[in-house]
């Protein structure tokens, strides 16, 4: 417990005016204020303000500062919060060593600095084309403008003009992803005690949205979509993300349902039973969790039933594993209660070659593409609507009636074109189970 070692009574608070008039004397001596504030004048006249106070068992001392450059007011104002410091049971003359410490550390770490460090620590854990393209990024759109700058200086306003130079150039998604890793570099800096906010956390909102409607990049042939996931799984990332990503090309649903998927959702397996066919295995999809139109949700005729075939089958045994014990397939690595992050897959997409290529959501147009020139090679358009289907395409005009009697009646032909297109993608790919030697999740 501290305590300031006040003034006895009767004694009058200091004025600026004798403060200012106090002479140099044979011995160095004090002028005392209140609440334990003094002036203390040394032999050759230099005055500093200094507060006496009692911490623990202990008289001691904290140095304000030099008078004049250091007014009455401001000395006053620092016992005040020294008094607050000794309130909450804390040493003001250490508080402000530390200060003074993470103070000279700022200055001595500019961002540039602090960034290589961050990066040189990602470097274990990341692809070399992720490696690389953090820092080019850096170099080319952060490092010119902030590169200089302590981390301490930098403020949310500088950031966001450096992202909207990106911006404009048309390059909004890797705006949002300098944004990302900027913040990434300020939460090391945090760490350790180069600065004590994210300036970039509190700009998130005020980038761009990303454009909708318009054609995501997506690869268009079997060959091409088996080397993706072979890429991918060839990687460093984390088994459960390797198995998110085959399960989304196996079912061309969207990443959004992926990500979000529960064990709940999943009927006709045995958990059991690994080794046992499921020949009636389907991952059913409320219409909550569904992107369709607002007035469809909660309307049962509107769920999504995906037929699976056995590789998606094997893939979730393999996920069991991991996640099994957790409502969802794919944790977020913060929270087993939260599913994972929605740009998880991307990222692995990107750092691993695939940026400007394919995007995670690209798997229903690879899908489209290649199973409806299959269907119009081999002269069957009625598959056309089925894989449409598969799609979970509303078509429009559609009643609630109308679409639940079309998908029952397709189901067969649906499970057969989901083994199909199954078939085709995971020619080569190594065994579901093999997945489970990837280390993290």
């Amino acid at each position: 417990m501290g305590a300031l070692a006040g003034n006895s009574g009767g004694i009058v608070a200091l004025t600026d005016s004798q403060a200012r008039k106090a002479p140099a004397k044979e011995k160095d001596y004090k002028l005392a204020d209140s609440g334990g504030l003094y002036l203390f004048v040394t032999t050759r006249g230099f005055k500093s303000w200094r507060l006496k106070y009692r911490f623990g068992a202990k008289e001691k001392r904290l140095v304000i500062g030099p008078y004049p450059e250091i007014s009455l007011a401001k000395a006053r104002e620092a016992r005040d919060d020294a008094r607050r410091l000794l309130r909450d049971h804390r040493d003001p003359a250490i508080e402000e060593r530390k200060r003074k410490l993470a103070a000279h550390a700022a200055a001595g770490a500019p961002f540039e600095v602090v960034a290589r460090q961050w990066h040189g620590l990602q470097v274990p854990r990341w692809s070399a084309v992720q490696t690389r393209k953090v820092i080019q990024a850096f170099e080319r759109d952060v490092f010119p403008d902030l590169g200089k700058l302590p981390l301490a200086e930098i403020d949310g306003p500088m950031i966001l003009k450096i992202l909207r130079r990106v911006e404009k150039r048309g390059a909004i998604d890797t705006a949002k992803r300098i944004r990302q890793h900027i913040s990434a570099v300020f939460q090391f800096g945090m760490a350790e005690s180069l600065c004590s906010i994210d300036p970039a956390a509190g700009i998130k909102k005020g980038l761009m949205p990303t454009p909708r409607g318009g054609k995501q990049p997506a690869l268009k042939t079997v060959r091409e979509a088996r080397q993706l996931l072979k890429d991918m799984e060839a990687g460093t990332s984390g088994a459960l993300t390797k198995i998110a990503s085959r399960l989304l090309a196996l079912t061309a649903v969207r990443p959004g349902v992926i990500r979000a998927a529960e064990w709940s959702e999943f009927e006709g397996i045995d958990w059991d039973k690994p080794e046992e066919a499921a020949p009636d295995a389907i991952w059913r999809i409320s219409a909550e969790r569904m992107k369709l139109e607002l007035d469809d949700k909660g309307d049962e005729a509107f769920e999504h039933i995906a037929p699976l075939p056995h590789q998606a089958v094997a893939l979730l045994h393999a996920a069991r594993r991991l996640s099994g014990t957790y409502p969802y397939l794919f944790p977020s690595v913060r929270s087993t209660r939260t599913p994972m992050s929605e740009n998880t897959i991307g990222y692995m997409y990107s750092r691993n070659g695939y940026s400007g290529r394919h995007v995670p959501h690209g798997w229903r147009s690879t899908f489209s593409t290649i199973m409806n020139e299959r269907a119009v090679k081999q002269k069957n358009e009625a598959d056309r609507a089925i894989i449409d289907a598969m799609l979970a395409h509303k078509p429009k005009g559609v009643s609630s009636s109308e679409m639940a009697y079309n998908r029952a009646m397709h189901m067969a032909r649906r499970r057969e074109l989901a083994q199909e297109w199954a078939d085709l993608i995971t020619e080569g790919l190594r065994p579901a189970h093999a997945l489970l030697g990837a280390a993290g999740s």
